[in-house]
């Protein structure tokens, strides 16, 4: 039993219980990594971001590239994962804490967001998946949606190189 002292208590109380319940959306993305079979197989580097409609980044979710490279030295080829590059990341310090991590071999790889989408206005945007390979290619994929999603969302584009399938989910 909650005792109220005053009647302030009773009215923050009242005015809690009558906010509506905001719940975190969820983000999830699945990319399938190809399995190549090519004399020299490296493992790409992949860039996950939120564009927004004038290309700008309204988010990094993730970047995955060579972390433990000695000296920083996996850092020098960001730079071939090029729309990501020259749209922000050139300008970010590495590693970044919740966005960063090891590159990921051939197989379907899943990520999931929320805390990192909590500032994001209510739009349209476009999920962006870029990867490069090291003696390979280059591809970018991109996959409209609406944010905060209303219903349930769930788009799937399909890559023809660097990139086999890319799935994107909300949970609303």
């Amino acid at each position: 039993m909650i005792v109220f002292k005053n009647v302030r208590q009773v009215i923050a109380a009242a005015t809690v219980c009558a906010l509506p319940q905001v719940q975190a959306q969820t983000l999830s993305v699945d990319v399938e990594l190809p399995r190549l079979s090519v004399a020299e197989y490296h493992k790409p580097y992949v860039a996950v971001w939120v564009a927004k409609g004038n290309n700008q980044i309204a988010a990094h979710l993730a970047v995955l590239y060579d972390v433990e490279m000695s000296g920083g030295k996996g850092e020098k080829w960001l730079k071939d994962m090029r729309q990501w590059w020259r749209r922000g990341g050139r300008n970010l310090d590495f590693p970044m804490d919740g966005v960063t991590g090891a590159t990921k071999g051939p197989g379907t790889h899943n990520l999931t967001f929320a805390s990192q989408l909590s500032d994001l206005a209510a739009g349209n945007y476009r999920l962006m998946v870029e990867a490069a390979r090291e003696v390979g290619g280059r591809e970018l994929i991109e996959i409209p949606f609406t944010w905060p999603a209303k219903n349930a969302v769930s788009e799937r584009v399909n890559g023809s190189e660097e990139l086999g399938s890319v799935a994107l989910s909300i949970e609303p």
